[in-house]
């Protein structure tokens, strides 16, 4: 893990300047050009390359992934580009490298990608969507990537909640309620995740990291593929819960097993994945509270109320998936 102070002084201040010289280290020759992009793990800036290129240059957040544990990410979308399948895959830096180094920042280009976010969609658009996923999940499981984290009960719920109470001072009364609602759910998805196969997915599917462009659907940031059950996919990209939307959940399901095949009763646990979901998030804000931008961008998180909501989303969840 890398020291505070070492992020503090280096990926909270990260600038332009210091982006275009570690693109211009990587054996990349700018124009100048640099403006930064949104995003809250990570910085990620726009870069125009002589010639009038443009790419996006990705600075990896200090502690959080291991090198091999963000080769394994690059490996996949390489594969997944080599198959035709439309994600953005790393470009080559010096010696055919994909990932360089910056005073200790790892970074990564991409090609910029044009189109917006899907807002409607129909059901035929939810069929193509799952014949690609289908299509992602093919080739992810063909590939080892042995560094990619497991997405489960212990990792999204007890290592969670750990690293909740470990960043945030909760008050006892309204700790001792989190805890129990969120220990209910992390024994109920222990033993319902327990027999459910799992492999590499994307794992942040929504439909932020979703464009579509003159092309097509484009998939985005697969900073958080880990190993999980492939409804985890699924349940992010529908626009309600399963049950409230059949006609959407319906059309992802038929395109997905044109390339793919899904367990019986796979979506019976995504209640549990949501519920986990929001653990998990709570947790994510908690550990970055450190970084200026999440208190601009979180501005309740850490009240009483906050900690009273998720304690009621998670009674909620097991409720649903009991």
């Amino acid at each position: 893990m890398i020291a505070e102070p070492t992020v503090r002084g280096t990926f909270f201040a990260l600038g332009p300047d210091a982006v275009l010289d570690a693109v211009e280290q990587a054996g990349q020759r700018t124009t100048g050009l640099c403006y930064a992009l949104n995003s809250l793990e990570n910085r990620v800036y726009e870069v125009e390359l002589d010639g009038g290129r443009r790419v996006v240059a990705k600075f990896y957040r200090p502690g959080r992934w291991s090198r091999d544990t963000i080769l394994d990410e690059h490996r996949l979308l390489l594969a997944l580009s080599a198959a035709e399948i439309p994600v953005c895959a790393p470009l080559p830096l010096e010696g055919e490298r994909t990932l360089g180094d910056a005073a200790g920042i790892a970074f990564a280009l991409f090609p910029r990608t044009g189109g917006r976010a899907p807002e409607d969609l129909e059901p035929e658009d939810f069929e193509q969507l799952g014949r690609l996923l289908a299509r992602i999940h093919g080739v992810a499981h063909a590939l080892e990537l042995p560094h990619r984290p497991p997405l489960d009960a212990r990792t999204y719920g007890t290592d969670a909640l750990a690293s909740i109470h470990a960043h945030v001072q909760i008050s006892p009364g309204v700790a001792t309620a989190l805890d129990a609602s969120a220990g209910r759910l992390i024994a109920l998805a222990t033993a319902r995740l327990s027999g459910v196969r799992t492999q590499v997915v994307h794992a942040d599917c929504h439909r932020g990291n979703l464009l579509r462009g003159r092309d097509g659907f484009f998939f985005l940031d697969f900073d958080d593929c880990a190993r999980a059950p492939v409804a985890q996919d699924l349940w992010l990209l529908l626009p309600a819960r399963p049950e409230d939307c059949p006609r959407e959940r319906d059309a992802l399901v038929e395109g997905y097993l044109q390339f793919g095949d899904l367990e019986p009763g796979a979506l019976g646990v995504v209640e549990l994945l949501r519920g986990l979901r929001y653990l998990r998030y709570a947790a994510w804000i908690a550990t970055r509270w450190a970084d200026p931008s999440f208190p601009r961008a979180f501005p309740q998180f850490g009240s009483d109320a906050y900690w009273q909501t998720l304690r009621a989303d998670l009674d909620e969840q097991v409720e649903r998936a009991s």
